[in-house]
């Protein structure tokens, strides 16, 4: 199978959740398209590379402390959730560390080899739904 083919293959199960209430520090709560989290969301929608993933919206992730929030999911890997994104830069970021994470077959990313801000950001690691894969 050819280097293309594969990384359609494997990005087409990776979602990058949104958490789009997330609100920066002195936002106020409406307009709801203010908030950091829903512009971080468009911001990917409009990303190029981002359509190699699923963005999904969320309504909200509970790390209300750590806006912007996101979760990289992809079945039978580990889950991610990382905070303190800044919604104007983010999404160069989050597309960086979800290659890392498509390319990793359990969603395991070296800490050494993510973005500095996923580095610093990361909130939690949560197992698979399913049991791992047997080698």
């Amino acid at each position: 199978m050819a280097a293309g083919q594969r990384r359609g293959l494997v990005s087409a199960t990776t979602t990058i959740h949104v958490c789009t209430t997330c609100r920066a520090p002195g936002e106020t709560l409406e307009p709801r398209e203010a908030r950091a989290g829903f512009r971080l969301w468009r911001s990917l929608l409009g990303d190029a590379e981002a359509r190699d993933y699923q963005i999904n919206p969320v309504e909200c992730l509970s790390v209300c402390k750590r806006p912007c929030t996101v979760a990289l999911s992809a079945p039978g890997k580990w889950t991610y959730v990382y905070g303190d994104l800044v919604a104007e830069t983010a999404s160069a970021i989050i597309l960086a560390g979800a290659a890392l994470y498509r390319d990793a077959p359990d969603g395991i990313v070296a800490w050494r080899s993510r973005p500095d801000a996923l580095k610093r950001g990361v909130v939690a690691r949560l197992p698979p739904l399913e049991p791992e894969p047997s080698s």
